[in-house]
């Protein structure tokens, strides 16, 4: 991952965009890769008010590995708009020296106030080679079960392995509150999402010339189960693509959704900030 991240930081960042017409929230972000820095740093500061700047007020920043969660949850005590997600993404856990010391930290974690989420964990067949699926699923398993002994919503990575994360979530059951994050979905799977009462995010794919499959799945989701984020900083929304990606990107993608569900910004704005606090809780307390 650090090789990557790397090559991420050398690009520069999309300019600013019109801001929105109300406040909204980025629901999911990965800030340490965007500064590179202590979470307590002044360059979170500027990323976080150039975000508000344009209308994206709040953030939740979200945990991939042990370590990285921790200073997740530092960056959630030393800005108030932000909230924590933990978690050991897909990837991560079947590849870590001992799972199980790594998942004690992860509920340890969990226990803390301004931890409202579990995640991003999930399935990713994509990079995981298939002797480590049934560890990564293990895992999986064991996040679930995290969210609901404290109460947590569920972010869910789920890279080609759609109907195997469907199926776990059926099989163990899942929290209150599960999004899918990053939705990469068609039309149908969003319509057993949407039966099942689970979230779908929206990132800058939607905006992406070559997502048609996105945007049909996007016009489905009923306005109350839908969410927008960044995943900064991946995924920056046209038409500023392959530029370094920041909460500030928020509008372009919302007015993207905005023209596909034909809904006025504004109306969209206000609900998905609403959708936000119903998943993560208030950024106040």
């Amino acid at each position: 991952m650090a090789d990557r991240h790397n090559r991420d930081l050398d690009r520069a960042p999309a300019p600013l965009p019109e801001p929105l017409p109300s406040k909204c929230v980025d629901t999911h972000a990965h800030l340490e890769i965007v500064t590179n820095t202590e979470p307590d740093d002044e360059a979170i500061g500027k990323v976080l008010a150039e975000a508000a700047s344009v209308g994206v007020d709040r953030v939740v920043q979200v945990g991939y590995s042990a370590e990285q969660s921790e200073w997740s949850v530092r960056l959630a005590e030393s800005w108030p708009r932000v909230l924590a997600a933990v978690a050991l993404h897909p990837n991560e856990a079947p590849v870590v020296a001992d799972l199980e010391s790594d998942l004690k930290r992860i509920t340890e974690l969990a226990k803390h106030a301004r931890v409202r989420a579990i995640g991003e964990t999930g399935l990713d067949f994509f990079r995981t080679a298939p002797e480590l699926r049934q560890r990564q699923r293990y895992s999986f398993i064991r996040h679930i079960e995290i969210a609901k002994e404290f109460n947590k919503a569920l972010v869910i990575h789920d890279r080609d392995a759609h109907r195997e994360v469907l199926d776990v979530l059926d099989e163990v059951g899942p929290p209150e509150r599960t999004v899918f994050h990053c939705f990469s979905g068609d039309a149908e799977m969003a319509k057993e999402c949407i039966a099942k009462g689970y979230f779908l995010s929206f990132a800058g794919t939607v905006t992406f010339k070559n997502a048609p499959q996105l945007r049909e799945a996007l016009k489905l989701v009923p306005i109350n189960q839908l969410l927008v984020e960044t995943d900064s900083p991946f995924l920056a929304p046209m038409p500023h693509r392959g530029a370094l990606n920041t909460p500030a990107q928020i509008p372009n993608t919302l007015r993207v959704m905005a023209q596909e569900r034909g809904e006025e910004l504004a109306t969209l704005t206000e609900a998905l900030s609403n959708n936000a606090e119903r998943v993560f809780g208030s950024f106040d307390i």
